[in-house]
């Protein structure tokens, strides 16, 4: 008879998904969830970004998640934050500034490939088209997420580049009406 460990590693082999996704809530986040929200973003860089970053782009990132002035600017509505939830837990989140730039996306790996990342891109999309008056989405991908960000439909809009270490690729997507 399996222990609970052996049921876990038996899911993860076979590739079922251990939760139940239909429990997973997008929306806001409120103001005492920055601080969760902002962990789980440096949390998920470190595993899957930083080892392709410098140490002045590591360093710039944490610098930028951690500035107070943008959660002032969080705080006071000029960029908006939607947080991925599975029950409580913060598993993934989107940020928006300027109206139409992706300035963060990041999903805990534990929910990898379960459309989190997508559900956050469209929840951000229709909100930019449709209280933001916006008709396309900017991003500067990383290079561990170029490949997903052109699943959904994002361009390149330039080639690869560095900026203060952060490597990136500018990408642009145009939102599509629902009407």
């Amino acid at each position: 008879m399996p222990i609970c460990s052996d049921i876990i590693t038996m899911y993860e082999y076979h590739g079922l998904d251990m939760y139940d996704f239909s429990r997973i809530d997008i929306r806001f986040i409120d103001s005492d969830e920055w601080e969760d929200a902002m962990s789980l973003v440096y949390k998920t860089f470190t595993q899957y970004d930083a080892s392709m970053f410098d140490k002045e782009g590591i360093d710039h990132f944490r610098n930028f998640i951690s500035d107070n002035f943008l959660k002032r600017m969080f705080e006071a509505g000029d960029y908006q934050v939607v947080g991925a939830f599975y029950y409580n837990r913060i598993v993934g989140v989107i940020s928006l500034r300027n109206n139409c730039h992706i300035s963060l996306l990041f999903v805990d790996g534990e929910f990898h490939r379960q459309g989190i990342g997508r559900k956050l891109i469209m929840t951000m999309a229709e909100y930019a088209r449709s209280k933001l008056h916006q008709s396309e989405l900017t991003v500067n991908a990383a290079p561990y997420a170029t490949d997903f960000y052109h699943s959904i439909g994002f361009t390149d809009t330039g080639t690869k580049t560095s900026e203060h270490g952060i490597i990136f690729t500018p990408m642009r997507y145009v939102i599509q009406d629902k009407r």
